[in-house]
């Protein structure tokens, strides 16, 4: 049977990628979207033109808005909530808006969802920024990259909590209501810790989305500063590969609900963000990329990949897309809609 999807921020990256995924298979989907970002109205006009204008219902709204958000959520039921700020560097210089994005932002629609009396499936996009630095891991430095001395297979879920940054205190803040509204009211609520998410329809920006940041502006000729040494590690997945997981958390909500995962490529899928990222790059360019250098940032991991092995086990799920085959279909894209930026 077919199932009404609200989904929040769903003009964006993530979100629209899910939206034309879940019209491509008939279901029946709300966006709900306040477009402050750039790439929404775009996303927005590729979903229109790919499947007509009254395939799907668009309402314009924010999520600190409980009364709307409330009344947008009546009759779903399943709400992926993405929507909310996504940056730590602008979280730092705008604390109160990151938190009422993010933090306000979370409990009303976690309110929106249990009034509504449908108990919907509710999934929700977190990070990996709720483990705060690990400073307790310990490090070790290879030629090209950082890496955990003894967690071989990655961060699990069962790493301490520590909100580093005010972005990771209010996206931490949600992740936690999220869980504790299963536990309280029996929601069917789903946590999910992502790393760096990157692919298509990803209109990245310094400070935000940083694999897709250095493609587009290597392209188009915009200036790279890399922040710290270049030799920070992160663990990137392909965005499908995440849509898969969110599939597989509401085929199998029996298993999923209450449960927190990290969801990220795993050690196997790892790549330092220039010191690696850097010769691919310059390959697929087909000439050097010139850049400037910053200090650190607040709140900079020297390293972050997940381990996935729980929802491996409990979801059956993946990445099927590695790191070459990745970053090739991002610079694909970005190459083939050059317009756009």
């Amino acid at each position: 049977m077919k199932k009404k999807y609200l989904i929040t921020g769903g003009a964006g990256f993530i979100g629209s990628n899910y939206v034309h995924r879940l019209l491509k298979r008939g279901e029946q989907v709300t966006i709900y979207d306040n477009f402050s970002r750039a790439g929404a109205p775009r996303n927005l006009d590729w979903l229109k033109q790919e499947y007509g204008k009254n395939a799907f219902e668009v309402i314009t709204g924010d999520v600190r808005d409980a009364n709307r958000i409330a009344e947008s959520a009546s009759g779903a039921d399943v709400i992926v909530h993405l929507a909310g700020q996504v940056a730590v560097t602008t979280s730092v210089n705008n604390p109160r808006d990151d938190f009422e994005s993010n933090a306000l932002g979370t409990f009303n629609v976690l309110e929106a969802a249990r009034a509504s009396g449908r108990n919907p499936i509710l999934i929700y996009a977190s990070t990996n920024k709720v483990y705060g630095g690990m400073e307790d891991v310990k490090l070790f430095e290879e030629p090209t990259r950082w890496r955990y001395k003894d967690l071989v297979q990655g961060c699990p879920e069962t790493q301490p909590l520590d909100f580093h940054s005010p972005y990771g205190c209010s996206k931490g803040a949600g992740d936690q209501y999220v869980r504790d509204y299963h536990r309280i009211y029996n929601l069917q609520t789903v946590v999910f810790r992502q790393s760096c998410i990157y692919g298509t329809r990803q209109f990245g920006v310094e400070d935000q989305g940083w694999v897709a940041w250095f493609i587009i502006a290597a392209v188009t000729g915009k200036p790279i500063t890399i922040y710290g040494d270049g030799k920070q590690v992160r663990d990137i997945l392909f965005v499908e590969d995440l849509l898969n997981a969110y599939d597989l958390a509401v085929e199998k909500i029996d298993t999923a609900r209450g449960q927190v995962y990290n969801l990220g490529g795993g050690p196997e899928n790892v790549m330092s963000i220039w010191t690696e990222f850097q010769p691919k790059l310059e390959k697929l360019l087909g000439k050097p990329v010139e850049v400037a250098r910053g200090d650190w940032r607040p709140g900079d991991q020297r390293v972050f990949y997940a381990d996935i092995g729980k929802a491996k086990k409990e979801l059956g799920w993946a990445p099927t897309i590695d790191v070459e085959a990745g970053v090739q279909k991002l610079f694909k894209w970005v190459m083939e809609n050059i317009k756009l930026f």
